[in-house]
């Protein structure tokens, strides 16, 4: 009985510290940037070009056509035709494929084109994809489809289960890409009529840089199978489509976590007139506050939509809220998105540069989820996006820093308390 009362605690304290090394594994990341970079040169300038392609890497690249498409009733059938004209390869991954009538119709749309022989990657993130229907998986096995879960919870990799594929991306035949803010979920349906249909953006892609989506594509496609596609029918020659620079930006939490924080910071560091910020998330950490009210006190417009009382998780909204204040006193133009859940990802500088994708501005997305953003240097795409963006903000009410210091006590508690979770929001 003695030995019994001795190697009880014994083994309660084993297994205590092994799930504090695991919680402590999970949780750290590589360094993170403490100093902000400075205004050296404008978003017009070659060498912000420059330091996009070398520093940062992959090369912007000419001769790309990339066309904005706005809510699900657009977003879909372009994402779906183009399943439907495949010839010879599929790859798609994405963090959320829940259950519904939309997932359905993309199960059989691929399932399809893998029964007709071509063939078919699917990579799903195993949080995000936990509603995801036991059916429309067997049923594209069954097609021939090689579906793949990333990260599914396993005592061995404990340690990374905090670290997702957070990245939309679609590629047909090396030659079409898709990428943006879209789940495969009802809420990404219809055209944001009701707070049961969301505001989001997506983008298809035609050129050059669709070679390196294929890439961000098969970054993970790797480590999950084992697999490196890199045939000819993945890589083809690319033509040209249009007259856009442009690059697939990818980070991993497994290496250069920090590239898509500091894509960022260097965008805001060269901005000389406006920045427009839509963002589904938003928590900056203390440096990219300081470079955001750096921007404005050398005379940047700096505009925000963020989601408003419709939205998806009221942590982050209150994490947010928690760090308005320097923003707003520096003249920050922060807004909330009134009529549904606002989910889109958008920067544009100096209506030159943008960027969209995946990436929220939050330290998730900067240093423990695997991203993927295609930014754009071009003044046209850029036109497309702020008046995108112009129409949203006649949709969204103003929060000016009187509001937001007025606001009642209780809401400065609850917002507080979230703002102590920001490092992994």
């Amino acid at each position: 009985m003695k030995i019994q009362r001795l190697v009880l605690p014994v083994f309660a304290t084993v297994v205590l510290t092994a799930l504090a090394t695991l919680l402590l594994l999970n949780l750290r990341s590589e360094k993170k940037i403490d100093v902000r970079p400075t205004h050296l040169y404008a978003v017009a300038d070659q060498q912000f070009l420059r330091s996009m392609s070398v520093l940062l890497g992959p090369p912007l690249i000419d001769g790309n056509r990339v066309e904005t498409l706005i809510n699900g009733e657009r977003i879909f059938p372009s994402m779906l035709q183009a399943i439907s004209g495949a010839q010879r390869t599929i790859d798609f991954e994405t963090y959320i494929y829940w259950s519904g009538e939309i997932g359905k119709r993309f199960a059989a749309a691929l399932s399809e084109r893998a029964r007709a022989g071509v063939k078919v990657n699917v990579l799903v993130d195993w949080l995000g994809s936990q509603k995801m229907d036991e059916e429309s998986i067997e049923a594209m096995k069954q097609a021939g489809v090689d579906f793949r879960v990333y990260r599914p919870l396993r005592w061995f990799n404990l340690s990374r289960v905090n670290n997702r594929t957070h990245r939309k991306l679609l590629v047909v035949d090396g030659r079409i890409g898709f990428t943006g803010g879209v789940g495969i979920a009802a809420n990404w349906t219809g055209n944001a009529q009701d707070p049961e249909h969301w505001r989001d953006n997506h983008y298809r892609i035609e050129g050059p840089a669709v070679a390196q989506m294929q890439a961000a594509f098969m970054d993970n496609w790797t480590k999950v199978s084992g697999s490196v596609l890199h045939s000819e029918q993945y890589f083809p020659s690319q033509q040209t489509f249009g007259k856009q620079y442009a690059q697939v930006f990818q980070s991993s939490s497994q290496g250069g976590s920090a590239s898509m924080h500091l894509m960022y910071l260097l965008s805001i560091a060269a901005a000389t007139r406006t920045l427009d910020l839509a963002m589904a998330y938003f928590v900056p950490d203390e440096v990219t506050s300081e470079a955001l009210v750096t921007a404005m006190k050398r005379g940047v417009r700096v505009r925000l939509i963020l989601p408003g009382q419709h939205n998806d998780t009221d942590l982050v909204r209150n994490a947010s809220r928690a760090s308005w204040g320097p923003l707003l006193q520096a003249g920050a133009l922060i807004h909330e998105f009134q009529p549904t859940t606002y989910h889109v990802k958008l920067l544009i500088a100096d209506g030159l540069w943008s960027s969209v994708g995946s990436t929220n501005f939050d330290v998730r997305s900067f240093h423990l989820n695997d991203e993927a953003n295609l930014n754009v240097h071009d003044a046209d795409f850029a036109r497309q996006q702020t008046e995108s963006f112009e129409l949203d903000l006649k949709q969204s009410r103003r929060i000016t820093y009187q509001q937001w210091e007025a606001r009642p006590w209780h809401e400065k508690l609850k917002e507080r308390g979230a703002a102590l979770f920001s490092s992994q929001l």
